[in-house]
């Protein structure tokens, strides 16, 4: 009997080691070559259906409409981000920074969900299926969601991606002005749009980092590196993230789903999709009601581009103007200024909208939209980049005597949108 009971052991630690070995695959990345998953929970959490809807969301909105080869995902970007965190833990551990396994496991985790509560088409709808939560605190939600689901297995992550644990650099190692995020979105990014300006020294800068006093610094050989890594962020947020197209594909894509939650009916379609629209769901609401969160993780881009090709045939003419104009890549018009429209040329353009249109006033919104975009590449103060100095100190990288660039960055520049129909002239 024992030595049945002594033989079933021995299956049993030999089946649990394939099945981990099984779940230790690499992915083939564009960027970094193959990517490693290190274990049997990153393989779990990967291959949950709230992170695979991460497929679905693609990582630039509307972008592709201005590039073509901007179709990259959310999941892309999720994994390529696991992937630098684990060079950069593994860079501070050769540095001397103790680090225990479940923190550097917690770590992953961390950055790996980082981006999971993002709506369809990224930021483009960023507040407007949930009004008044951003993608971080509903990332946060499913967090928690996903620790309960694994018995508390990601408590630490969560720690770490909120800033609650201790251990201050490891959350700015998910998010803060020179985080791992935005190591990989700038070449990522700047790799699938095809803008070379975007391009960073995201492994040269990970040698460079370095922990003191618990912060997070790079060390002064390489400030250089830091410089090009926020001028290119500058460079892209112009050419790229707020390009004029780009913000005007977006605001046709809002004022669709703003014009379809006012007429308060069903989209005959994804009944997830129809849920948000119709109704107003608080952070209260989604923390406590399972089911509303996991409708949520259920929506994704295909649910949005289907509505859409169904409304382009909608009887309400505002909805099936926009819908076709979507579709059919009649854009809006997109005018940046330094200063807002003047009153008469826009009270003009409004009313030629309306006759062209045969719209009400009160709908003349839906085609006629403005706005503001700003940008500041470096925010100093408590947010600054911290240098550490060949003679210890520590200093706000814009302080660097030989780097004026930085100093002038730290400028928030503002601009004022103004989006309409493309056949209307704006002198009419």
């Amino acid at each position: 009997m024992h030595s049945v009971v002594s033989n079933n052991n021995v299956q049993k630690a030999q089946f649990n080691q394939l099945k981990a070995l099984n779940k230790k695959k690499i992915i083939n990345d564009p960027l970094y070559g193959f990517i490693s998953i290190p274990n049997e929970l990153i393989y779990d959490i990967i291959n949950h259906p709230y992170f695979q809807r991460l497929r679905r969301i693609k990582q630039l909105g509307m972008t592709d409409f201005v590039y073509p080869g901007a179709l990259h995902t959310r999941f892309h970007h999720a994994l390529g981000s696991m992937h630098l965190m684990n060079e950069s833990l593994i860079n501070l551990r050769h540095k001397g920074i103790e680090l225990s396994e479940e923190e550097f496991n917690a770590a992953l985790i961390a950055i790996l969900l980082h981006d999971v509560g993002h709506a369809p088409f990224s930021h483009a709808l960023e507040n407007e299926l949930i009004l008044g939560l951003d993608h971080e605190e509903i990332s946060l939600i499913i967090m928690h969601e996903l620790n309960r689901q694994f018995g508390g297995k990601l408590a630490m992550a969560i720690q770490i991606f909120n800033g609650t644990y201790p251990r201050k650099f490891l959350h700015q190692l998910v998010s803060s002005q020179l985080d791992i995020d935005r190591l990989d979105y700038l070449n990522r990014d700047s790799y699938f749009t095809g803008v070379v300006e975007g391009r960073i020294g995201s492994e040269r800068i990970i040698k460079l980092l370095n922990v003191v006093h618990d912060e997070l610094v790079v060390e002064e050989k390489g400030i250089y590196s830091i410089e090009n890594f926020l001028s290119a962020r500058r460079l892209m947020y112009w050419q790229v993230y707020i390009h004029k197209t780009t913000v005007g594909v977006e605001k046709m894509l809002i004022q669709i789903i703003r014009r379809v939650r006012a007429l308060n009916r069903k989209t005959e379609l994804s009944p997830e999709l129809d849920f948000f629209i119709n109704n107003t769901i608080t952070q209260q609401i989604m923390e406590n009601d399972k089911s509303i969160l996991q409708a949520f993780c259920y929506l994704d881009d295909y649910d949005i581009l289907g509505a859409i090709k169904r409304w382009y045939h909608d009887e309400d003419v505002v909805l099936s103007q926009l819908c076709r104009m979507l579709l059919e890549r009649r854009l809006f018009n997109v005018r940046l200024s330094e200063s807002k429209s003047d009153s008469e040329e826009l009270k003009a353009l409004k009313n030629h909208v309306i006759a062209n249109y045969g719209i009400k006033e009160n709908l003349v919104k839906h085609f006629v939209v403005e706005g503001t975009k700003s940008n500041s590449a470096y925010i100093g103060g408590g947010q600054q980049i911290n240098m550490l100095t060949k003679s210890g100190k520590i200093v706000d990288i814009a302080n660097a005597s030989d780097l004026p660039n930085i100093k002038a960055m730290r400028k928030i520049v503002k601009k004022y949108y103004l989006c309409w129909p493309k056949n209307i002239s704006l002198q009419t």
